[in-house]
């Protein structure tokens, strides 16, 4: 059955939806059967594995709203072991459609029950709020992954997303679990940067994973050619350090690591 991980902040510009292109991509790359869920309606995942969203016959929306089955969404890519369901731009109204629902927190988790046995790790991309998707989100993952960029303010709207994790294990899943904090935007030149680590390990101790991502321009240019950067540029720093991320991911979980 899949490990579930829902990557999330509801801060922009923190790296999440790269992060969890690039860890699903990492862990197809370790030879992982993988789901990438994009419930985010930018749709940014979606095109970072290089699927046309405007193309796409169903979405996460039709999931949710429409109750179309998860198997006839589920969308192959190019990358080795790794499946996507796509988002679409109709995903920003699903919030005020879903409100009225009875056990509308359980809808997504009810939505992949049906698949989670074809895979050995499912990736959610969350939207950057702490609304109802991302409810649902955090409601049918294992654990929830936090991406904090290296920048002023890295720790500002932070209280208020792990309110929400609290919230979630107490109402809807008890066992949600805080997999990780990963450092985006990582620059070990500047001051700056060792200032917000060292911030950010004494707000989560011993939750802080030892990958760090870099700044770079090949991990900024892969989302272009709807491509994950571990296939965009193999030896760029950006895709050492999230095979580096997987790698820390499979030992959590006492996986054997290998091409």
């Amino acid at each position: 059955m899949a490990k579930v991980i829902a990557v999330a902040n509801q801060k922009g510009g923190v790296g999440k939806t790269t992060t969890a292109v690039n860890i699903a991509a990492a862990l197809g790359y370790y030879n992982k059967k993988t789901l990438l869920i994009d419930v985010d309606p930018q749709g940014n995942a979606t095109s970072g594995v290089g699927i046309d969203k405007r193309k796409a016959k169903y979405t996460t929306y039709n999931l949710l709203v429409d109750g179309v089955k998860a198997q006839d969404i589920v969308v192959k890519t190019a990358f080795s072991c790794l499946d996507l369901l796509p988002s679409g731009i109709d995903l920003a109204g699903a919030e005020i459609e879903l409100i009225d629902l009875p056990e509308r927190a359980y809808i997504l988790k009810k939505g992949i029950s049906s698949i989670k046995q074809n895979y050995d790790y499912i990736i959610i991309d969350c939207p950057p709020s702490l609304g109802l998707i991302t409810t649902n989100a955090l409601t049918c993952a294992d654990s929830i992954l936090v991406p904090i960029q290296c920048e002023y303010y890295a720790l500002e709207g932070l209280s208020q997303l792990m309110n929400t994790v609290r919230r979630v294990k107490r109402q809807t899943n008890e066992y949600l679990d805080l997999l990780g904090v990963l450092l985006t935007m990582y620059d070990g030149r500047l001051n700056l940067t060792q200032q917000v680590v060292n911030e950010v390990k004494q707000y989560f101790p011993k939750k802080v994973f030892s990958s760090v991502i870099p700044r770079g321009v090949r991990l900024s240019e892969a989302p272009s050619f709807g491509m994950p950067v571990i296939y965009y540029d193999k030896s760029c720093k950006g895709t050492l350090a999230y095979l580096g991320l997987a790698e820390e991911i499979l030992k959590k979980d006492g996986e054997r690591i290998g091409k």
